[in-house]
């Protein structure tokens, strides 16, 4: 039941109006920040479809249907044939896919497009998973445009990525967007004590440190997080405060040392958190609104001296690099490039109009 989802509370009743009204769409795209709970939405999506003994047009959460779709038999090797195919859950009728490296392939939307034709085997439709929808390269996008143009009335394609801005037009206009907001520092707290998942006092300290993702608050890793934050934070002092290019062009080597490597995209995560909290600051945010809401005294003398057109224009700077990431680029040089890109903004911010 969607109520047992932690936040979002504005996705939940529009997901149940969609579900009572029986006008749920063929392809929905869930967007939002890493770790706010977009696949376990996905699969209550999933449950509510597919349950022997419905509540409210939702997923009784206790039927064997809705135990089995819980249930994502992931192969047991990185390495194996089966991370190209369909991860089907213990029902046969929700499956799910994702990139086995680092693209969404052709051959996994021809399979979504053969068994999307298929009737249900045991439930009443068959819902189809497509986890970081960003990895579809122009091929494999194209792929799935097939089965979009005409969903099956028996199927739905639930699509679902932080990053919809990679995705082509093509895509976007045939998916229903359902944006998913960061998660509270309460809403996770709660969450973290009603389910003892920790003690209070572990709680609260992860939840202001989980940047509004439930899934980081969940992973303990909060050591590697809190250095991340540091590390991004003294990106932005010296994008805003200090305008310092050396500092800067140091903090891009950092990102880019070895010890750090599988924490490259993390890191442009939080350093958009944070431009996002800047900005919203700037705006006049009430301080409770923020994801990093416990980094406010540093965050407050950056928002004072940010200008909101600079920050929104940040953000699309990291999202272009993003889809750079895509192919094989130097990473050095293009996060030399981005730094230096966003330097370049507050300069031109400073320079006087010519009249």
């Amino acid at each position: 039941m969607f109520d047992q989802l932690a936040g979002n509370a504005r996705v939940k009743e529009v997901l149940k109006r969609m579900l009572e009204s029986g006008r749920l769409p063929g392809a929905l795209l869930f967007t939002g920040e890493e770790g706010v709970g977009k696949r376990l939405f996905a699969l209550e999506v999933a449950r509510a479809l597919n349950c022997r003994t419905p509540r409210n047009n939702e997923g009784c959460g206790e039927c064997s249907s809705c135990k089995r779709i819980e249930k994502i038999n992931y192969p047991e090797r990185d390495d194996a044939d089966e991370w190209n195919q369909i991860i089907w859950t213990d029902h046969p009728d929700v499956g799910l896919v994702v990139a086995p490296k680092r693209v969404l392939r052709v051959e996994q939307m021809r399979q979504i497009e053969k068994e999307a034709n298929f009737r249900p085997f045991e439930g009443k439709a068959r819902v189809f998973l497509i986890d970081e929808a960003d990895k579809l390269n122009d091929a494999s996008a194209n792929a799935l445009l097939k089965v979009l143009e005409e969903p099956p009335r028996t199927s739905h394609l639930i699509l679902i990525t932080a990053r919809p801005a990679m995705l082509l037009p093509t895509i976007l206009s045939r998916c229903q967007m359902i944006r998913f907001a960061p998660l509270t520092p309460d809403e996770i707290e709660t969450h973290l004590t009603k389910h003892k998942l920790v003690d209070s006092k572990t709680a609260r300290i992860r939840a202001r440190a989980a940047g509004g993702s439930m899934g980081r608050a969940l992973s303990g890793d909060l050591i590697t997080f809190t250095s991340q934050r540091k590390a991004m934070l003294k990106v932005l002092n010296a994008l805003v405060i200090s305008q310092n290019r050396a500092e800067l062009l140091r903090s891009a080597e950092q990102l880019n040392e070895a010890q750090y490597k599988d924490e490259f995209e993390e890191r442009l995560d939080v350093l958009e958190t944070l431009i996002r909290d800047a900005w919203m600051l700037s705006l006049g945010v009430r301080p409770s609104q923020l994801v990093n809401e416990d980094l406010l005294s540093e965050l407050q003398p950056i928002s004072d001296k940010l200008d909101p057109s600079r920050a929104g224009n940040w953000i699309l700077h990291i999202e272009d690099m993003r889809e750079q990431l895509i192919v094989n680029i130097n990473r050095k040089v293009t996060t030399d490039a981005l730094f230096l890109t966003m330097a370049g903004d507050v300069a031109a911010q400073k320079r006087p109009k010519v009249r």
